[in-house]
């Protein structure tokens, strides 16, 4: 009755499923350690205040993966452009009037339930399905450059400007990621090259109308200086060279206390402490797999918005999580980004289920594609027939 249960409502890649479920009891127990020491200090001695609180969040972002998946893909085409023309807004709103938090004003508080909701968050959405939409619709059509191509530049480039005034990295990422997504749906390298000069000449003058200028200076600024060590940077240092191989286990961190951001930005340092080279290693391959899976997904669609959504949506979220691991270990510079599917969140959770459920509902589609295939062979094989006879 289970297993029936199961491939009822578990549709899709099951491997895709079984590395979430992984990440999500992983989540739960790191950031269970690296905020006991804060949920004593701000909730009166409540140390589980926030393993409730992130659980009930990682549920509502499995929740809202299971309903994407169950959606057909082919309907994200269609509402693809209407969530473009509802980031834009937002993210100027987000600009002038947003909750002020770290110096960038990233956040709209969402009246009566009071919570904060991250429009970049959508707009990264919004734009990877938008783009392979427009790729998918047009393969034949690929050089018409003010019917085909414009449009779809035109979106990249301003959204991405939008979202460099508050959030820098996450606008540079989402960049990078519709690059790769144009050169993999055929988009003329010439092109992309233009696409890339315009990128950043707008890119800069949102950065430098935006919040995050000189912090994005002095950022570079450090990790380009051999003897200038950033204070997150030197803990998580620490963090990572006394966990050594296997690490002091759970709930032992002692960087958590120190660490900026233990569980959100530098989550990665608290598994490497806690979990030594072992758990880091495992983590790195749990995103490599998540890849891997979402690239099996592209291989068996058979259709080109199928493929190039999955390949977007995967390239988006493991490009983050290898970022968020670099910064980690020193080999970039310091960002705001999360780890996807392990740091502490709202709405970077729900947006990563979702994500993760579109994936999803490609393979269940291609899935249910291949056994109704197989079923005609069956029905029509030369036995059939003749036992039909």
């Amino acid at each position: 009755m289970n297993k029936q249960w199961l491939q009822k409502n578990l549709n899709g890649d099951p491997v895709l499923w079984g590395i979430v479920i992984v990440f999500s009891l992983i989540s739960v127990a790191v950031v269970y350690s690296a905020t006991g020491t804060l949920a004593y200090k701000k909730m009166e001695g409540n140390t589980e205040y926030f393993l409730f609180k992130h659980s009930f969040l990682i549920f509502v972002g499995l929740a809202f993966m299971w309903a994407a998946h169950k959606i057909n893909y082919r309907y994200y085409s269609k509402l693809s452009l209407l969530a473009l023309l509802l980031s834009a807004p937002l993210l100027i709103i987000t600009y002038f009037y947003g909750s002020n938090i770290n110096e960038a004003s990233r956040w709209i508080t969402i009246p009566v339930i009071n919570q904060t909701f991250q429009p970049s968050d959508l707009a990264k959405l919004a734009l990877i399905s938008y783009l392979a939409s427009m790729l998918s619709k047009r393969q034949q059509v690929l050089h018409d450059l003010r019917g085909t191509l414009l449009p779809i530049f035109g979106w990249t480039v301003a959204i991405c400007a939008l979202i460099a005034m508050t959030n820098t990295s996450t606008a540079v990422l989402l960049f990078g990621t519709c690059m790769l997504l144009m050169f993999i749906g055929r988009v003329p390298v010439k092109y992309l090259a233009a696409v890339v000069a315009v990128g950043i000449v707008v890119g800069g003058i949102g950065l430098a109308v935006g919040q995050r200028m000189d912090t994005a200076i002095s950022r570079m600024q450090d990790f380009m200086d051999p003897n200038e060590v950033p204070f997150q940077l030197e803990q998580s240092y620490i963090a990572i060279a006394t966990g050594g191989v296997v690490g002091k286990g759970p709930g032992n961190s002692d960087q958590r206390d120190i660490l900026p951001h233990p569980y959100s930005d530098f989550i990665y340092s608290i598994i490497l402490e806690e979990y030594g080279l072992i758990g880091g290693v495992t983590v790195l391959f749990l995103y490599l797999a998540l890849l891997y899976r979402g690239l099996v997904t592209v291989s068996k669609s058979n259709g080109a918005f199928g493929g190039l959504l999955s390949a977007g949506l995967s390239f988006s979220l493991v490009l983050q999580g290898m970022v968020n691991m670099a910064v980690a270990v020193g080999l970039g510079p310091i960002t705001g980004l999360p780890l996807p599917l392990l740091s502490m969140g709202g709405t970077s959770l729900i947006f990563t289920g979702i994500s993760i459920g579109i994936i999803l509902s490609v393979s269940r589609n291609e899935s249910e594609l291949e056994r109704a295939a197989m079923a005609t062979v069956t029905v029509n094989s030369p036995v059939n027939t003749a036992v039909n006879a």
